[in-house]
């Protein structure tokens, strides 16, 4: 054994030494994980969407034989954590309007196209909070202004806190949410193929945020 061999075989054993500890911690740490809703406990500071573990639906009746669900796929999105908790922060959420996915690659062009959403037109769709009002514990409304095509109108959803922790993967502070709500198309300039696609749309979001490192 020559000594090329030799150290690339010390340097396998020592990258599958470090491994194997590295997989010896963290199931432990997944296991044993459990987050908190105890909103003071949550650090004061800027939190970012985390994109791999946030998700944005909404559906809507089709020819009264269903609700046809869609989604979007590409979002970023900022939350403002003040002491005071729900009720004093506050988040903004960008989507990309061409990032549209139903599952039909010609009703993708459809709803893109100028007879409906018009994302070369109307790139952004955007949702920035107002206000926030607790129902109960670590849940609430939050109201914002929703940009669709141009047009903003306030939308409300109701949304819960699920809790907060350091992620075990990460090593940041993270904070889950829960929302749903609902809002009319038409108000938005988007009647198009109404009666046959109805107007209340019925949006869920799941979302995560990390904390953003300082300096960031």
């Amino acid at each position: 054994m020559n000594a090329f061999t030799a150290r690339s075989i010390a340097v396998r054993a020592l990258l599958a030494a470090m491994l194997l500890t590295s997989m010896a911690c963290t199931p432990l740490q997944v296991l044993t994980h459990s987050v908190s809703q105890n909103e003071a406990r949550v650090p004061v500071g800027r939190y970012d969407l985390d994109l791999d573990h946030c998700s944005i639906t909404f559906d809507v009746e089709h020819f009264k034989y269903s609700r046809f669900t869609m989604r979007f796929d590409r979002k970023k999105g900022q939350l403002n954590w003040n002491e005071g908790g729900l009720e004093q922060s506050s988040v903004s959420v960008s989507i990309d309007a061409a990032s549209i996915d139903t599952n039909v690659p010609l009703l993708d062009k459809m709803v893109k196209s100028e007879s409906l959403l018009d994302v070369e037109r109307y790139p952004e769709i955007r949702f920035v909070s107002t206000k926030f009002e607790r129902t109960g514990e670590s849940r609430g409304t939050l109201t914002g202004n929703l940009t669709i095509h141009g047009v903003t109108q306030p939308v409300t959803l109701d949304v819960t806190f699920n809790g907060f922790a350091r992620d075990p993967l990460t090593k940041k502070d993270t904070l889950g949410f829960s929302a749903e709500g609902q809002f009319s198309r038409a108000k938005f300039g988007l009647a198009t193929w109404y009666p046959a696609v109805g107007d209340d749309i019925h949006v869920r979001i799941q979302a995560e945020f990390g904390k953003t490192p300082a300096g960031a």
